[in-house]
């Protein structure tokens, strides 16, 4: 299983595809055995699906909602808006993610 080293609640950009350039907040992170790891990201990849009518959503219709993308198409975002690789620091007792560009704890 790859390591994935994005989590729930990091702000993303993307780096390639039909959205490149999105900026958005990860919703979840998707690992499953035997296949490639993806996220969903706030505001990108946005889909329409077809919906029939349920308890919750009595009138149907067609809905838009977040579909997800391969994690090698994300990449962390700085405080500056900008694509970072991670590295990890020792912090007291405690490992912490750290941003390669600006080498702030993430």
């Amino acid at each position: 299983m790859t390591k994935v080293k994005i989590k729930r609640g990091d702000n993303v950009i993307v780096t390639t595809g039909k959205n490149k350039g999105s900026k958005g907040e990860v919703l979840e992170v998707i690992r499953k055995e035997g296949k490639d790891p993806r996220v969903i990201v706030a505001g990108v990849n946005i889909v329409k699906k077809h919906v029939k009518p349920s308890a919750s959503n009595p009138q149907g219709g067609i809905v838009e909602k977040e579909a997800s993308i391969h994690v090698s198409n994300v990449a962390l975002m700085d405080k500056n808006g900008k694509a970072t690789k991670t590295g990890t620091k020792i912090e007291g007792d405690k490992k912490v993610r750290v941003a390669k560009t600006t080498g702030e704890t993430l």
